[in-house]
């Protein structure tokens, strides 16, 4: 496929390298020459020294040529212009948009109103929001992700020196008494990712993803050694932004007490505008001294969402030394992810991370229903439709030949079953099967999971 990128940042570099890993033609417009140099000498792909505003530019590029186009530069305005330069100069294209703004969806039906159709809208600080959420009263668990509707549940948490479970091969915790319907689907251990079978050991120090059922979640978290808070009574935020002001939204309805930190005098008026309960504080939220004047010893949730990765990542730890039960940071370098889980960080969210996940979900489609993006793309989980003629079907799976370093995590059945599968559990036509595999064997697993599709 012939592909158009609006930007050359490290979204866009690693959505690049992804995508000419899977045999696709790539064009990168990029205004930075110096970037087009490191983009020129890193990825196999024709580089473009251009400003996505304009129309001459696209044209150099050979946009009348394209069959897709993905627009993240750093501008919302930037990429809105590029989809209405592609609409007139390649008007068959596919089309997805990065926007940053909480207008986001006005800004699609406006357009669409007039005749301008953007087929994705991506807009990742809604999905961080719902992640956040659904794990700040588990405070052993670093996320929970979502497919099949939600009825699977891939879960990740990380391996303590004092858990039951370090030291146990994954055969031992099958022996223990799980729900049917669980497994640990991929072992992160240090800078190396393990898709693993019975005889792993688990270490402590691994940071683990496990596969579950919506109905088993509970039970599972149980048998880990995880409970969850009863209720969530004070939450600390830093960072005045989207993300904070929609968690403490959603969590001022639910009576939890917060706290919100903001430096710039300007952001911390308009939180106030828009928080009814929440005490706004215009002030230094990574300094210790006022997080201890505003009591934050014990504190239920501690989430650190500044635009700034190292802060984020500093005052994580020192609400940790400081008796914080959760911690959530917001990290966009793909290269901190590894360093948090290693610091104790429960949770990280990344706005890259989820963005790229939504263009690799738009890019591929056909019988691609979802893709979840781990650390610094190391693995993945997709979610894929089996089609009739998928070689794959019908086959107890410890006879089928998957790609090295491939897992079923789970599959849902059309009639609503769940099934976390052993060796004899088959794969039949219509199922949604969710996929634990490494990187590198993603392009091989999609080419013959989904050979006589019809996948674009």
């Amino acid at each position: 496929m012939r592909i158009f990128i609006a930007g050359g940042g490290q979204v866009a570099a690693f959505i690049a390298r992804r995508l000419i890993r899977e045999a696709n033609e790539l064009t990168i417009l990029e205004h930075d020459e110096e970037r087009c140099r490191y983009l020129d000498a890193h990825l196999d792909a024709k580089i473009v020294h251009g400003n996505a505003a304009s129309i001459a530019d696209w044209r150099k590029a050979g946009i009348a040529h394209a069959e897709m186009v993905i627009a993240v530069t750093q501008s919302d305005e930037l990429n809105l212009l590029a989809a209405l330069i592609v609409h007139a100069e390649a008007p068959a294209a596919f089309k997805a948009v990065r926007l940053r703004t909480h207008e986001f969806s006005l800004w699609r039906q406006m357009l669409e109103e007039r005749g301008v159709k953007i087929d994705r809208v991506i807009h990742p600080e809604h999905d961080i929001v719902a992640r956040i959420l659904r794990v700040l009263a588990i405070p052993g668990v670093s996320d929970i992700r979502d497919f099949a509707d939600g009825e699977v549940k891939l879960f990740g948490m990380n391996v303590e020196p004092w858990s039951w479970i370090a030291g146990k091969t994954l055969a031992e915790l099958d022996q223990a008494g799980p729900p049917k319907n669980a497994m640990v689907g991929i072992i992160f251990r240090g800078y190396h990712v393990i898709i693993p079978h019975g005889s792993e050991v688990l270490q402590a120090g691994d940071h683990i993803y496990t596969v579950t059922t919506r109905r088993d979640l509970d039970e599972f978290l149980r048998f880990m050694g995880i409970e969850k808070q009863k209720s969530l009574r004070r939450v600390f935020i830093v960072g005045g932004g989207e993300i904070g002001i929609a968690v403490a939204e959603v969590l001022e309805r639910a009576g939890v007490s917060i706290k919100l930190f903001e430096e710039n005098e300007r952001h911390c008026e308009h939180a106030s505008s828009l928080l009814k309960k929440t005490l706004v504080i215009h002030g230094d939220g990574t300094d210790q001294e006022t997080l201890l004047q505003e009591n934050v010893e014990g504190v239920d949730a501690f989430l650190a969402l500044t635009k700034d990765d190292d802060a984020n990542l500093i005052v994580s730890l020192l609400a940790r030394r400081l008796g914080a039960k959760k911690l959530v940071a917001l990290v966009n370098r793909l290269d901190y992810l590894p360093l948090a889980q290693r610091l104790g960080i429960n949770t990280t969210v990344s706005l890259r991370l989820k963005a790229m996940d939504a263009i690799l979900e738009f890019v591929r489609k056909g019988g691609v229903l979802s893709v979840r993006t781990f650390r610094e793309e190391e693995a993945e989980a997709i979610e894929l439709i089996a089609p009739k003629t998928s070689k794959y079907i019908g086959l107890p799976l410890r006879e089928v030949r998957f790609p090295r370093g491939v897992v079923v995590g789970a599959i849902a059945r059309p009639n609503g079953e769940i099934i976390v599968p052993r060796g004899d559990a088959i794969i039949e036509a219509g199922d949604r099967v969710v996929f634990l595999s490494l990187d590198r064997s993603v392009p091989e697993l999609e080419s013959a999971f989904l050979s006589g599709s019809n996948k674009a």
